[in-house]
């Protein structure tokens, strides 16, 4: 299964993504995740949410592959939907959200990770957006709240990437620790948040939620639009050819 979730004795609910070879997930799978993050914060008994993967990396945003393989325009809809759906989910998840990030998190992987509530990483996490290489848009919404404003521009337009280490001096990043360590440490301090009590907990994400002075959800919903433009333009495919090709770009376009 891409997606796994359990819940244990301490109301800490765990999801896990593990879609070989690079956990990038297809149009099911980002709705499989808003179902899921949305159903644990539903559930009662669950104080706190663990997000993370196996593999080499958390994330590495939408399958192009499968866009790529899919005549017309139904697959970059679906997945553009499903990535603004899984995004919403973990924001409004009626309990916090607790990113633990290993290796690389790029594109949708930001989304995620951009809308948690804590972020602990890997000392091997990088994050990104790749997305002017691949003819998109999306999530710098996201980015800007891990990285300020002027280093978000920069990302996004020579599409580089950023360590933990330097998220963590952002103050983005709570705490940066070796791989083996991720798991045991995102548990470490959902233990610290399932502790409290429920209600507190949940009134208090709910006020930050209603305190935040971006709305997420109108912010990235209008950097698709772009997206989309780009697609009806021809530009956006070229790029997605190109990458699965594994060739360059014509960057004159």
């Amino acid at each position: 299964m891409p997606i796994t979730q359990s819940v244990d004795a301490a109301g800490i609910a765990e999801v896990v993504m593990d879609n070989p070879p690079v956990n990038a997930l297809t149009v099911a799978g980002w709705f499989d995740l808003a179902r899921i993050i949305r159903s644990l914060g539903e559930d009662p008994t669950v104080h706190v949410v663990v997000l993370r993967a196996e593999g080499r990396g958390f994330n590495a945003g939408v399958d192009i592959k499968e866009m790529q393989n899919t005549e017309g325009f139904d697959a970059l809809i679906g997945a553009n939907k499903g990535c603004f759906a899984a995004f919403a989910a973990v924001y409004e998840c009626a309990v916090p959200v607790i990113a633990a990030v290993n290796g690389f998190c790029l594109g949708g992987g930001v989304g995620l990770v951009g809308n948690s509530d804590i972020v602990i990483a890997s000392d091997d996490a990088t994050f990104g957006l790749p997305e002017v290489d691949r003819g998109a848009l999306g999530a710098a919404t996201h980015l800007a709240r891990l990285v300020p404003q002027h280093r978000m521009r920069a990302m996004v337009y020579t599409a580089a990437t950023i360590t933990a280490q330097e998220l963590h001096h952002f103050g983005s990043v709570l705490e940066v620790v070796p791989h083996a360590e991720l798991r045991d440490t995102a548990m470490r301090i959902a233990h610290d948040i399932a502790v409290k009590s429920p209600t507190v907990i949940r009134a208090a994400k709910e006020s930050l939620n209603g305190i935040d002075p971006i709305d997420v959800k109108r912010s990235y919903r209008f950097e698709q639009g772009f997206t989309f433009e780009l697609n009806l333009s021809g530009v956006a495919d070229e790029h997605r050819d190109a990458f699965v090709a594994n060739r360059e770009t014509d960057t004159s376009t």
